[in-house]
């Protein structure tokens, strides 16, 4: 590397904290309401600003609803007949209630060594990093060794009909060529043992169900008898699905993640006991847990407009996580729980999987050890899902790659969507130069 590309990184390294505060700075909150959504636009015109200052040509897209902002750039690479990677993220944030935070969600206070706020790690960080890499290239007149297509998009949050899903549908023209693709929760670090690092790079996601129940029932008044009561009887269903626990199923994704985990550790996954051995890995239990069964998780109930009335209706909507190749039979478990005086709708999207080899992946986990010599790079499933569950519509091959070197002590899942959310510093530099590296060698 010449003493121009190092001065170039360094502008890089420095200039990542600042953008990803100053995007955090920006409300992106959606509410899953499009009347309520606030900021997408704002963010979308501010990052094709830091682009266009450096000379990218960018096509703003607003996705089938006012203010719902997109931005797409294209880099071209040394050899346009090889097939494009797209760099892509989202700049919609969930909701964050400023009462519970210590510092205001949306101040993108750096302090602590961390840039706090609502996005920090879900996922301004990563646009953050994207950002500055594709000013970099510019700036330094890198070409890299293909296409690269950068992304920024809207309603992820809420399943991206307002983003990827529209961009899919209405706009394809706009990734054309493109084979390959990385984005969020992936490429971070976990500690396995004493100062070991494994670096997951996801290759799965389980697919997403938002499913309603709905109930019916015999309107009447509260002071009377009845037999037949909507509120009572989705009560009842939702207990049962709650306490109900779908079959254990070790995917291969989340078979080669243990696998590399007892190499690591010592610690065994026996087949008759495979959630007790994952019990041991702390606070990464939970993530790697839910990838062992389907989830419905019921999160909100709604009946009734009176104290003294009984409604006819009461309705449920619970939250469903589907391993991959398990559609048809959760359906039919699904069905078989609750009877036919349950209704049931819902909008869903499909799991995502691909294998974990390739030159892809071999450039992740070359660009990863580079900067953490010592370290492993192993696969993983999701058990959320991202905007990859779009793009895999246009035959793209996706992966979560988003590096950030976390520290030991770091409840990393933790933060998603969570209070006081906050990424360390010198793990956006460390993304930054990981990336560098990759883009220049995928």
């Amino acid at each position: 590397m010449s003493n121009v590309e190092d001065a170039g990184l360094r502008t890089a390294q420095d200039e990542v904290v600042g953008l990803a505060s100053e995007l955090i700075r920006i409300d992106t909150t959606n509410t899953g309401d499009p009347d309520t959504v606030v900021g997408e636009r704002a963010a979308a015109e501010w990052v094709a600003g830091k682009l266009a200052e450096v000379g990218y040509e960018t096509t703003y897209v607003e996705s089938g609803a006012k203010g719902r902002g997109n931005v797409v750039a294209r880099l071209a690479g040394a050899d346009p007949s090889r097939g494009a990677l797209l760099v892509h993220g989202h700049l919609d944030v969930v909701p964050a209630d400023a009462s519970e935070w210590s510092v205001h969600p949306f101040s993108g206070t750096v302090q602590d060594g961390y840039v706090w706020g609502r996005g920090a790690v879900d996922m301004k960080d990563m646009v953050a990093m994207t950002l500055a890499i594709a000013r970099r290239f510019k700036r330094d007149g890198i070409v890299p060794p293909r296409d690269i297509v950068f992304a920024f998009l809207a309603d992820e949050e809420a399943g991206g009909k307002y983003g990827a899903q529209w961009l899919v549908e209405h706009r394809p023209e706009l990734f054309e060529g493109v084979t390959e693709a990385i984005s969020e929760v992936g490429g971070f670090s976990v500690t396995l043992k004493d100062d070991v690092r494994a670096y997951l790079v996801e290759t799965a996601e389980k697919g997403i169900r938002w499913l309603k129940l709905r109930v019916r029932g015999t309107a009447g008044h509260g002071s009377m008898i009845h037999r037949d009561n909507a509120v009572a009887k989705l009560a009842a269903a939702v207990t049962k699905l709650g306490q109900h626990r779908f079959p254990l199923i070790v995917h291969p994704s989340v078979r080669e993640f243990l696998d590399g985990v007892t190499e690591i550790t010592g610690i065994d996954f026996p087949e008759d006991d495979i959630e007790g051995a994952v019990g041991k890995l702390g606070a990464l239990s939970r993530m790697i847990g839910a990838t062992l069964r389907d989830t419905a998780n019921p999160t909100m109930l709604q009946a009734g407009y009176k104290a003294n009335v009984i409604p006819s209706v009461a309705e449920a909507t619970v939250d469903c996580r589907i391993l991959p190749g398990r559609e048809e039979s959760f359906d039919r478990e699904l069905a078989e729980l609750l009877g036919p005086d349950v209704e049931r709708e819902w909008v869903g999207l499909p799991p995502v999987e691909t294998t974990f080899d390739g030159a892809l992946v071999d450039a992740m986990t070359a660009s990863l050890i580079a900067e953490d010599p010592g370290a492993r790079v192993l696969p993983y499933m999701l058990s959320g899902g991202t905007d990859a569950k779009s793009f895999q519509r246009l035959g793209i091959r996706n992966f979560g790659f988003a590096p950030l070197k976390l520290p030991a002590d770091l409840d990393f899942s933790g933060l998603f969507h969570g209070v006081d959310e906050r990424v360390p510093v010198d793990a956006l530099q460390f993304g930054v130069r990981v990336l560098d590296r990759f883009l220049r060698n995928s």
